[in-house]
């Protein structure tokens, strides 16, 4: 019997909740075999170490994107709150950027305004950046520029990511945001990333967009409302700490760091 797509909205967070108890035992098992002492001192030890890790990390990111499987279709708002969203999205780059020249890339970050306040969800707004972070790393060559930009127009803030890899075909840009759980996964992972990123532009109360006009390479946009929270509602779909306690830039990169990203003095 053929499962309907919709089916995967509960099929896949259940089996993402089995394997995140089988991946923590996993952890704790690589950790006894190789201590952070031992892998100090030993640089043989430690390269294979960070092959593991590299591993885990992978498998806790795949997890996380198909526990948030289920509100794909949701418009249910994450709790909001006033933050420096400039100050925010600059700590992020800061972390990203050595990671990605670890991949020969080239990094730089646009933003005009040194404070700026604004009713959003940190957790949420990291993973969407961490998203479009990875795609950009995972199809941009060697040499290449990811830009990150942070701007406000007519009562919006925008926040993008830029790339100077191959771009999107057009015949792909009509179903960018749309998972196909039925199909194949590719090369880099199962093609969650835009969807997942779009549900939580929505819970934002904003939206996820493809720069249409970009003549080289790909970019994204989220737009969301230039607001203070108010009387906002505090609802959310977020009820745990999608980390674990890991390192957030290793895990939400996961799929596009080379396994030296996770030797023990990048942790």
């Amino acid at each position: 019997m053929e499962l309907e797509s919709n089916d995967f909205s509960s099929i896949l967070p259940n089996a993402a909740a089995q394997l995140r108890n089988s991946l923590g035992n996993l952890y704790l098992a690589a950790k006894r075999l190789a201590p952070a002492a031992d892998r100090e001192t030993d640089p043989g030890l430690d390269a294979k170490a960070a092959l593991v890790d590299q591993s885990y990390y992978q498998m806790l990111r795949l997890v996380n994107n198909l526990e948030d499987v289920g509100s794909l279709d949701s418009d249910r708002p994450y709790s909001l709150q006033d933050v420096d969203i400039a100050k925010l999205v600059e700590e992020l780059f800061e972390k990203t950027a050595s990671l990605a020249a670890l991949r020969g890339l080239n990094t730089r970050l646009l933003c005009p305004m040194e404070s700026h306040i604004c009713a959003c969800c940190p957790d949420a707004l990291e993973r969407l950046m961490f998203h479009l972070l990875s795609n950009a790393f995972k199809f941009t060559p060697a040499g290449g520029m990811i830009t990150v930009e942070l701007s406000r127009i007519k009562g919006r803030v925008l926040l993008s990511v830029a790339d100077t890899g191959p771009g999107i075909p057009k015949e792909r840009r009509l179903s960018l945001f749309r998972p196909c759980p039925g199909s194949a996964p590719t090369p880099f992972g199962m093609g969650l990333g835009l969807a997942l990123s779009q549900r939580i532009a929505r819970g934002l109360g904003g939206v996820l967009y493809l720069d249409q006009a970009v003549s080289r390479g790909s970019r994204f946009v989220l737009s969301i409302p230039d607001r203070l929270c108010g009387d906002a509602p505090a609802l959310s779909d977020k009820t745990f700490d999608y980390s674990g306690g890991f390192n957030r830039s290793l895990l939400g990169l996961a799929d596009a760091l080379p396994t030296r990203a996770f030797l023990l003095r990048n942790q």
